[in-house]
C-alpha cells in the first residue's frame, strides 16, 4: 500500500482558535480521508486541541485513519500541547478507533430532539406565564443590544461549572468583543442567532441565558447551543423557563422548523430533567475521548 498524507491550508482561523488539515490518499492522487486539528489559542486554553478524522466507509481498516491520526498528534506535541479531544458516537467505527489507539473516555453526551409539531403550546405558555417573583424575561435576534452587552458576557460565567467529567476543557474568558465576534460568525455563515435571558429586577443584570441557532432559510432543525443560570440565581426554575420561552419562540417564528436539537453530558442531570419535561427525545449517544500527550 503506497499512501501519501498531504498538510493543507485551512483559512478556517478566529480570534480563538486555528485549524491545521491533512488529506490521505492514494499514490495515483485519489483521496481517502482527511484529518483537522483545532488549536485553541484563548489564555486558558492553550494546551487544549480537538481531532477530527474521516476515512470513507470502502477504504477502512486499512491504515489511513492511523496515519491521519499520528500526522495530527505529532503536530500537536511539536505545539506543546497537552491534550487532543475528540468525539466520536457510541458503537461507531470511530469509536471503536479512538479507543483502540490509546484515547480514554472522559466524557458522555446525550443527543436529544424535541419535533416541533409535537410541541403542546398551550402547556408551554402556562410554563412560562408562571411568576418567578423578581424575574422577567427578555430576548433578541442575532448580536446582544448595548443595554445588556457588559452583563451579557458577564453571564457567560455560568457555563464555567458545566459538568465536563474528565475532560481536561481549562476556561473560557468572556468578555463583550468575544460575544459580538461569536454572534458575527453565526450571521456570516447564514443562520440566526436567538438569544433569550431571565432579568434580575433588582438591578436589571441578566441572571441567566439560553442561545438557539436557527438555519438561514427557517427549516430543518434548530441547535440549542448552551443555557446557564449564574450559581447566585440557581433554584428559581430559570433554566426551565428561559428555554421553555425559547422553544415558543422557535414553534411560532419558524412553521416549516422541524425540531430542535441539544446535546447533554449525562452527569448534567439538571439539565436533562429540563429536556425531558419539554419533550425532547434522546436520539444518540456520543463519547468525548481524550489522549493525554
Amino acid at each position: 500500500m503506497s499512501l501519501r498524507i498531504t498538510p493543507l491550508t485551512d483559512p478556517d482561523r478566529s480570534a480563538t482558535s486555528y485549524r491545521l488539515a491533512w488529506l490521505a490518499s492514494e499514490a495515483d492522487g485519489h483521496p481517502v480521508g482527511s484529518a483537522f486539528l483545532r488549536l485553541f489559542t484563548d489564555a486558558g486554553q492553550e494546551h487544549l486541541t480537538e481531532l477530527t478524522v474521516e476515512v470513507h466507509p470502502a477504504e477502512r481498516r486499512r491504515g489511513f485513519g492511523s496515519r491521519l491520526l499520528d500526522a495530527a498528534v505529532d503536530s500537536a506535541r511539536k505545539d506543546g500541547r497537552r491534550s487532543v479531544v475528540a468525539q466520536a458516537e457510541a458503537g461507531t467505527p470511530g469509536d471503536a478507533f479512538l479507543a483502540a489507539r490509546g484515547f480514554r473516555k472522559v466524557l458522555t453526551l446525550t443527543y436529544a430532539r424535541l419535533p416541533l409539531a409535537d410541541v403542546d403550546l398551550a402547556a408551554l405558555a402556562k410554563d412560562i406565564e408562571q411568576p418567578r417573583p423578581g424575574y422577567r424575561l427578555r430576548s433578541w435576534q442575532g448580536t446582544v443590544p448595548d443595554e445588556f452587552a457588559e452583563t451579557f458576557a458577564g453571564s457567560r460565567r455560568a457555563m464555567d461549572d458545566m459538568p465536563m467529567d474528565d475532560t481536561d476543557y481549562g476556561t473560557v474568558s468572556w468578555d463583550v468583543d468575544r460575544v459580538r465576534a461569536a454572534a458575527r460568525a453565526i450571521e456570516a455563515r447564514g443562520d440566526l442567532l436567538h438569544t433569550v435571558v431571565a432579568v434580575d429586577e433588582s438591578d436589571g443584570s441578566i441572571a441567566g441565558f439560553t442561545e438557539l441557532v436557527v438555519p438561514g432559510g427557517g427549516r430543518g432543525d434548530g441547535q440549542h447551543y448552551g443555557t446557564g443560570v449564574l450559581p447566585e440565581h440557581r433554584g428559581h426554575g430559570l433554566g426551565r423557563w428561559m428555554k421553555a420561552e425559547s422553544v415558543r419562540q422557535a414553534r411560532e417564528r419558524y412553521p416549516e422548523l422541524g425540531g430542535l436539537l441539544t446535546d447533554t453530558a449525562d452527569s448534567n442531570t439538571h439539565m436533562r430533567r429540563i429536556n425531558d419535561r419539554l419533550g425532547y427525545a434522546p436520539t444518540h449517544t456520543s463519547f468525548e475521548y481524550q489522549l493525554d500527550l
